[in-house]
């Protein structure tokens, strides 16, 4: 399926690995311009070279902190016209709710959703102009089942809910779509780190610690695994495309079924 994305301009927060870069792969395969972001320019420039290894395309690149407005500026000064932007910057820890500090709430609003919404209003001049463009937030599903070891990260992807709903709301009769897109366990670099630590240290193998946590933390779930960073970017590819011009509004999930309401 040809998705039309050939020289659509794509910004990807947080892109340097895990879900964001797999969506910036999907992207390039379909002939789409990436512009890659993460906080370091070594980080950037690797993820750079990755992504001409994997795709054969050459991409750009920005090295900064989204979670700050300074940033956020510069990004778009520097690149102040996409067609797509993909908000997929996001920062989570788990700590007890009587030990998470002010500091904590604040940060992880400046960096899950004001990156966002600084960007998008960033942007949307340029997107109104030509009456066409897509915005994307990647949420979760602890925006639903709020995870009691990390309430501070939960608020923030209910907040993203909101705020890719109302808009999408505000801009209703344009060109412009406006959809959060809902992972749930996906194996990004971190997961995958994490769970080799707990095999290592408990002697077992890495499907059983896997195995382990689905039985207790998520048995919700209905494809008992993580998800692959490419199946989160499969989805978000497709919403991003002009195939998907009736997709507005939505919160779409790719939840491996673990949100049981089916609404």
């Amino acid at each position: 399926m040809d998705l039309q994305l050939t020289g659509k301009r794509a910004l990807v927060t947080g892109s340097t690995a895990g879900i964001g870069y797999a969506i910036a792969v999907s992207l390039a395969r379909e002939g789409a311009e990436v512009i890659l972001n993460g906080r370091t320019q070594a980080g950037v420039d690797e993820a750079l070279g990755s992504l001409l290894g994997d795709t054969g395309v050459l991409a750009t690149g920005f090295a900064g902190d989204l979670g700050t407005a300074d940033a956020c500026a510069a990004r778009a000064a520097q690149h102040p016209d996409v067609d797509i932007l993909v908000n997929n910057l996001g920062i989570f820890d788990t700590k007890p709710f009587e030990d998470i500090p002010d500091a904590d709430w604040q940060r992880f609003f400046d960096v899950n959703v004001m990156a966002g919404v600084r960007l998008a209003r960033a942007y949307l001049p340029a997107m109104r102009a030509r009456d066409w463009g897509r915005i994307v937030f990647i949420s979760s599903e602890s925006a639903i089942n709020i995870p009691a070891e990390m309430v501070h990260y939960g608020m923030t992807k209910t907040a993203q809910l909101s705020v890719a709903r109302g808009l999408a709301e505000s801009l209703s009769g344009t060109g412009i779509t406006v959809n959060s897109v809902l992972p749930g366990p996906t194996r990004s670099r971190g997961v995958a780190g994490f769970l080799e630590k707990m095999a290592a240290e408990s002697g077992q193998p890495v499907a059983t610690i896997e195995k382990e946590f689905f039985e207790r933390a998520r048995p919700s779930s209905l494809i008992r695994r993580f998800a692959e960073p490419a199946e989160v970017a499969a989805l978000v590819t497709y919403v991003v495309s002009p195939l998907a011009s009736a997709t507005t509004g939505a919160a779409l999930r790719v939840d491996g079924g673990i949100v049981r309401n089916p609404f």
